[in-house]
């Protein structure tokens, strides 16, 4: 059967990291002193409050609208505010989206529009027509049926490309078991949500919380404070004075007893865990500087104790990291990382081990004095740019901090002591009532999940619960390698019927991120391939195989194939390869797994796992581990929607996974026609 392994040299998504590196750190000289400017203030008699940074050090000007809208639940139509998002902005009442466009093109502007704010930045000379552009787009938006409609249909694919990542998986599940999905943080968009929405919906969520009331529009940079002043007033004066609707929702409560919360994904090579604890924790708190200190110290950065524990010494995971949340409204401390299926049970009890000695061990003076220097070496850099000046303004009013906070940030945190690190990691980083929430493969993970002291809850993949995973069903007596293969040749044509074959010629479509590829795939019985990814005309890729050699060319660049490649190219390069699994050494059946909601028996050839329909015999997937700059992956590829041509049957559906969906459609297939040795040079 046909291997669409070729068009991965196109696709894939390559992984990388910045490489952390321990350096010895300097001593901290005496704090240094900081002197935070304040910006020049007004607000309009709608509610509008309006904070200038005047900056004229560069020719050069930005412009911040943000509403802060408290958090909502949007329950049947999820996704709505989402999709305002996305339409606004695409033209005014007073100017077409094209020439609307045009214009910003022009005028060599960044302008942006979302649900609650837009900006605007460049050049200073252009200042009073960026802000008119933006303004007028914020608040004279068109809504039309067509942008709409599109927009609905992109985020429907992308929610249908992300149905098996696991790391989108293990998001979604996260807040949606920490808070609840009656929660506005809890609730996610799925496609009967996105599906359910209107264009009438979005006009509403428009209408209802894109209002004056609790807005800020923030002016930095080479500016006049009177000029803009009076510009502001014209252009956002006319904007209606009103209030956002306000929800009361369910607070929210950690666990009695700290719990494994596992979701399994079949598909997953390695292992997202996210340990979490429900926080209320605002920057007005007394304790809110140590536990900023506890955070960073547990695992701030490559320096964090996470980080030196699972990475450094142990080598288990790209890092491990902690964050605490803070804010007006309920938020949560989170440790987290992605490690090896083989090491999921020992990550946890390395993990649990450090969050109960921060608690119950003091921390090192050197240790403290490294977090707090990192932290006031960000913190005077950051009042260096009149970017951060604004946002310190902008915070100060949203989150009603004292008007000396920022003044008083360096003596604040110099004031942490090491009791104040433990006492603030004993409230916040609840030990006893904390979700452990893992997203993996259950054959490989459960077995030693079940040997620590926690018990377990199951999942589905939208947080409902459900019963434990299957881990391994029994073969039924008699079923091996050759008979699975020999089912499988007997349900796509018959072993006398694919001899006749002697080439396959598929021509499929697919489309990613808006853009259609075109893949052309040629293959003979002499195991000659030639596969041909095109986007708008232009040919992204070429795979060459033979029996005496392979080429991948990519972009006009041509990597010959060579050694253990080049023969692995070319068993896969044979029509029918799969037949030759029931005499290749080495392979062995693995067992029974469920494949998007089917049994297939798993045959395991190298790093590489074919999966049969239990019933069908036909082939409904393949799975191949690799390993690149470190990190460990999984490329899966699905088949489905089986047709015959000419007596054989053929997938027109085949789906690469790699990390999001890429559908391949079978638009033609050719047997023993259109191809001819000159395919393969």
């Amino acid at each position: 059967m046909k291997k669409i392994f070729i068009i991965a040299t196109a696709l894939m998504l390559s992984l990388s990291s910045e490489a952390q590196i321990q350096r010895p750190q300097p001593k901290p000289g005496p704090a240094p002193a900081v002197n935070i400017s304040k910006p020049k203030e007004f607000t309009l008699k709608n509610g509008l409050k309006v904070l200038v940074v005047e900056d004229h050090k560069l020719p050069r000007v930005s412009y911040s609208l943000t509403i802060d809208t408290a958090p909502y639940h949007e329950g049947n139509i999820a996704g709505v505010s989402s999709l305002t998002s996305s339409v606004v902005g695409n033209g005014t009442k007073k100017i077409s989206k094209e020439a609307f466009t045009e214009e910003i093109d022009f005028l060599g502007a960044s302008i942006n529009f979302w649900n609650t704010g837009a900006s605007g930045s460049g050049l200073s000379k252009y200042s009073e027509r960026i802000l008119e552009i933006m303004a007028d787009g914020a608040l004279n938006p068109i809504f039309s049926q067509e942008e709409f409609d599109k927009s609905k249909a992109q985020a429907i694919e992308g929610l249908k490309s992300s149905e098996k990542s696991v790391t989108a998986v293990a998001g979604r599940v996260e807040n949606a078991l920490l808070f609840g999905t009656h929660h506005p943080y809890g609730e996610f968009e799925t496609e009967e949500t996105i599906s359910a929405v209107t264009l009438q919906d979005v006009k509403d969520n428009y209408a209802s919380y894109f209002v004056p009331e609790n807005a800020y529009l923030v002016i930095i940079g080479d500016v006049d404070y009177k000029k803009v002043k009076k510009q502001v007033e014209k252009l956002f004066g006319g904007w209606k004075k009103a209030s956002a609707p306000k929800q009361e929702f369910p607070a929210t409560k950690n666990v009695g007893k700290t719990q494994i919360d596992f979701v399994d994904m079949p598909n997953a090579v390695q292992s997202e865990i996210a340990i979490v604890n429900a926080v209320e924790l605002k920057m007005t708190d007394k304790d809110y500087f140590a536990t900023t200190m506890a955070n960073q110290i547990l695992g701030g950065g490559g320096e964090g104790r996470l980080f030196l524990n699972l990475r450094e010494a142990n080598g288990w995971t790209y890092g491990a990291y902690s964050s605490i949340g803070s804010g007006k409204y309920t938020s949560k401390f989170k440790a987290t990382a992605s490690v090896r299926n083989s090491v999921t049970d020992s990550a946890v009890v390395e993990f649990m081990k450090e969050i109960h000695k921060i608690r119950t061990e003091k921390v090192t003076e050197d240790e403290l004095k490294l977090a707090k220097a990192k932290f006031i070496g960000n913190f005077v850099m950051g009042t260096q740019k009149a970017g951060t000046i604004a946002s310190f303004a902008l915070r100060t009013k949203t989150q009603d901090l004292p008007v000396d906070f920022y003044e008083n940030y360096i003596k604040n945190l110099n004031a942490v002591t090491v009791e104040d690190v433990q006492k603030a990691a004993n409230r916040y980083f609840q030990a006893e009532n904390l979700r452990i929430i893992i997203v993996g493969k259950a054959a490989d993970v459960l077995p030693g999940l079940e040997k620590l002291p926690y018990k377990l809850h199951f999942y589905d993949k939208f947080g409902k619960p459900t019963s434990k995973p299957e881990l391994k069903k029994e073969i039924p007596a008699g079923v091996t390698v050759k008979s699975v293969i020999d089912n499988y040749t007997n349900a796509i044509g018959g072993e006398s019927k694919l001899k006749t074959v002697k080439s396959i010629s598929t021509t499929a479509n697919a489309t990613v991120q808006g853009m259609e590829l075109t893949t052309v795939t040629k293959q003979t019985n002499k195991g000659q391939l030639n596969s041909t990814t095109t986007m708008m005309g232009q040919t992204m890729s070429k795979q060459i195989v033979t029996p005496s050699m392979g080429y991948v060319e990519q972009q006009g660049q041509k990597q010959t194939l060579t050694g253990d490649d080049l023969k692995q190219a070319q068993a896969s390069a044979k029509l029918f390869s799969e037949m030759e699994l029931a005499s290749k050494p080495g392979v062995v059946l693995v067992g029974i797994e469920n494949i998007e909601g089917v049994d297939c028996y798993g045959i395991k050839d190298g790093d590489t796992t074919h999966y049969f329909d239990t019933k069908t015999g036909l082939k409904t997937a393949t799975a191949t581990a690799f390993d690149m700059q470190g990190q460990q992956g999984v490329q899966t590829v699905y088949f489905a929607d089986y047709k015959d041509v000419k007596g054989i049957k053929v997938p027109f559906k085949t789906t690469v996974n790699m990390g999001i969906d890429i559908e391949m459609i079978t638009k033609d297939v050719k047997i023993n026609e259109g191809v001819s040795d000159a395919d393969f040079k």
